[in-house]
């Protein structure tokens, strides 16, 4: 099982990008989705979450807003910005880049 602490360096800025693409999203709501679509594989705590997430919105590439959630309790709720979407395409070209490269050497014949 992968941890926060076995990603590889700014993978989890990708990741929060990513889904924040697909939708705007509370904190407590990110960490579950991102746990429901890796499929129980990866977890982020909350001290890794909301600092990569303040560092996001610190660089421009998300905003924030309060609104009330479906239990409608008041919660600050993330979503992608423009210059998001294009650092988004160019983090996962990048990553797109470096699984191949793994996945080439992983994949050498042994002696």
């Amino acid at each position: 099982m992968s941890k926060p602490s076995d990603l590889v360096q700014g993978t989890l800025d990708l990741l929060l990008l990513k889904l924040l693409a697909l939708e705007p999203l509370h904190g407590w709501a990110i960490g579950i989705r991102l746990k429901q679509v890796s499929g129980d594989v990866l977890q982020v705590s909350d001290g890794s979450l909301y600092p990569a997430l303040h560092k996001l919105e610190q660089q421009g590439w998300i905003k924030s807003e309060w609104r009330n959630t479906e239990n409608n309790r008041r919660a600050k709720f993330y979503s992608l910005t423009r210059p998001g979407r294009a650092q988004l395409a160019k983090e996962t070209a990048s990553w797109n880049r470096l699984a191949g490269a793994i996945s080439g050497v992983v994949r050498l014949n042994e002696a």
